[in-house]
């Protein structure tokens, strides 16, 4: 069954929500990592990330160090630091986001982070970003891949809490509706939602779209650059929030 939220739905149509279908320090010297329970490879891949994570561009960290100020503020507080993944059909870099940035608060043994991912219309996790990220440790199971909108059991270790990954409205359950960063991975969703409802921060940090390489040769090599950008970017955010 997907989650079950009890805090009120946006209304639909804003921000050019589709309506519903039915049914300071570097990585490196930051606090070190504690990636205790994570599967071999994921927890592999997340130190690959970390030491690639001094190659983001001072652009991007200006971006990210934004996010990790307003989720380190948060977590001081003593209040949950939630960040909400957004593009537009939810397929593709909003999961990779949301799975990441989980993956890295988990990395730096950071508690009392939520991720979440949306778009402005709900289509389904695309097959080759799912199999991108299984390449890179995580395990992901879709009970029926026969559906239009298959959701996936997505597990970060042993004995660590799993997540449900689907595509959905940004504004659907269980996606926070308020005291959430807003975080814009698609310049299409960034400029179709210049002001997201219930956001305190509103970040634009665009990927470029692996999906321009579908069906070529050079496919998987796309979504597997793409998803170890994100890793590095998402790395290098948590290792600021843990610093």
């Amino acid at each position: 069954m997907r989650p079950l939220i009890l805090a009120p739905v946006l209304a639909v149509g804003a921000c050019g929500v589709t309506p519903a279908k039915s049914n300071g320090q570097t990585p490196m010297e930051a606090t070190s990592p504690v990636p205790l329970g994570l599967h071999a490879e994921l927890a592999a891949s997340l130190r690959a990330a970390n030491d690639a994570a001094a190659s983001v561009s001072e652009e991007r960290r200006a971006l990210l160090d934004h996010i990790a100020s307003h989720v380190a503020a948060r977590l001081e507080a003593g209040e949950t630091a939630r960040l909400l993944f957004i593009c537009t059909h939810n397929s593709r870099r909003s999961h990779m986001g949301q799975l990441w940035a989980a993956a890295a608060a988990a990395y730096f043994g950071i508690d009392g982070v939520e991720t979440f991912s949306g778009g402005t219309e709900a289509t389904a996790f695309n097959p080759r970003a799912v199999a991108a990220l299984q390449r890179a440790g995580f395990a992901i199971e879709a009970p029926d891949t026969s559906l239009d909108n298959p959701e996936y059991a997505v597990s970060l270790g042993e004995g660590m809490s799993s997540q449900v990954a689907y595509s959905k409205r940004y504004v659907d359950p269980p996606n926070p509706t308020e005291a959430f960063v807003a975080v814009m991975t698609c310049s299409d969703a960034d400029e179709a939602c210049p002001f997201v409802p219930g956001a305190d921060l509103r970040v634009a940090l665009p990927y470029i779209d692996p999906k321009v390489s579908d069906g070529t040769p050079d496919e998987s090599a796309t979504y597997d650059a793409r998803s170890e950008q994100i890793a590095q970017e998402m790395v290098y955010l948590f290792s600021r929030v843990s610093s």
